[in-house]
Order: structure tokens, then C-alpha cells, then sequence
């Protein structure tokens, strides 16, 4: 309901090429994200290690991209080793393998090394052990920066397949006022709530507490 529909060739056609190419034996390259901007960077990282450790190596050629918090991506070859001994700890990510990114158009759906944050250099294509084009993208992200559309709109622009709700479900999905909005003008049932922005608790910092006894 919430979501606008894609192209109508776009998800089929992009479905019945993954179908073909298991069907033809070849393993599916899916591109896992992983880390992140938000709070729950560390968290991401948990579920990140049960996702790629339950996928198939036969099926699929995974490919684990870890973000920092700083929000940089990194191309981790060695992910799973590394979210063993990260995650049960709750450590965040520091640094990584080689910077990478997703350009914003759908020519290649490749990644891109792109160079080191005191460096000068352009982004290439071309760098060290860069995978082929993506089938396909599952963001095991949380939070701000990952769930909320944000990553969602650009894999849109760059025409890969992904995992989960689209930009407009994502971006509902995390604004809880808007969402109760929606489920309200839909006759739907919801409790009752206040919602306060940032800059109005800065204006009237008491206003919170007021709002506890709506």
C-alpha cells in the first residue's frame, strides 16, 4: 500500500535473471552491507555474520562490504573471520579493506575502488581483487543511513536488485510519526502518541515532559 511500484519489467525481468543464472549453475554475486552510520553499527555486524554465514557458497558468491562509522565502505575479503571476532565483542568496524563505492548510474553495477581519505586520486574501477558487476545487494544495515531509504535510493539509481522494502517503505518504516500518520488516514487502529522534533524539545525543553501525561 505504502509502496510505489516499480517499472513493471524491472523487478520481473532482474528475477527471471537470477532464476536463470541459478538454473544455469552459476553462483548468484550478492553484495552485502554491513556496519554503518548509526547507533546500531555494532548490531549490524552481528546480524551480518549470521546472514553470510547461512548463504550458500555453492549459490552464492558473496561479496561483504563493510561501512564504517565514519561512513566510508570498505571491501572486507576476509568478513567472516573479521565479524567473528568483532561481533560478539560489540566492536565497531576500524577501517578495513580496500575503499570502495557504488556509483550512482546503472551502467555497470560494479564496484568501484575509490582512493584513501587523504588521497587525491579519482575513483577507478580498476583496483585490488575488484568483484564483477553485483546481482544482486542484501543490506544487513540498522538504523539511520540504512533502513530508512537512504541506501535504498542508491541502489535505485544504480539498477541492482536488493533485499527488503523499497525507499518510500524504508523511510516510513523508520519515521514513526509519519507512519502513524498513514496507518491513521487508513482507518487503521493506533495508539495514542506525541510526537516532538528536535528543534521543538530545544525551544521548550519542559514540552517533553509535558507530553508524558498525553
Amino acid at each position: 500500500m505504502l509502496e510505489r511500484r516499480r517499472p513493471p519489467c524491472n523487478n520481473h525481468c532482474d528475477r527471471a535473471r537470477l532464476i536463470t543464472s541459478m538454473s544455469h549453475g552459476n553462483r548468484i554475486r550478492v553484495g552485502v552491507l554491513f556496519g554503518g552510520r548509526s547507533g546500531e553499527h555494532e548490531i549490524s555486524l552481528r546480524s551480518a555474520l549470521t546472514v553470510m554465514s547461512a548463504m550458500d557458497p555453492a549459490r552464492y558468491d558473496v561479496i561483504p562490504i563493510g561501512i564504517g562509522r565514519d561512513g566510508r565502505w570498505h571491501l572486507e575479503h576476509d568478513a567472516l573471520r573479521l565479524l567473528g571476532q568483532r561481533a560478539p565483542r560489540l566492536a565497531a568496524l576500524e577501517g578495513g579493506g580496500p575503499p570502495v563505492t557504488l556509483l550512482p548510474h546503472p551502467d555497470s553495477r560494479a564496484l568501484v575502488s575509490v582512493p584513501e581519505s587523504n588521497s587525491t586520486a579519482v575513483a577507478t574501477p580498476s583496483g585490488p581483487a575488484m568483484p564483477g558487476p553485483l546481482d544482486v545487494v542484501f543490506p544487513v544495515l540498522h538504523g539511520t543511513y540504512g533502513e530508512d531509504g537512504t541506501v535504498q535510493g542508491l541502489l535505485e539509481l544504480t539498477g541492482i536488485p536488493y533485499v527488503g522494502a523499497g525507499v518510500l517503505g524504508s523511510a516510513v518504516g523508520m519515521d514513526k510519526d509519519t507512519q502513524k500518520r498513514l496507518l491513521r488516514d487508513a482507518r487503521l487502529p493506533i495508539g495514542k502518541y506525541f510526537a516532538l522534533t528536535r528543534a521543538e524539545h530545544h525551544d521548550d525543553p519542559a514540552l517533553a515532559s509535558r507530553s508524558r501525561r498525553f
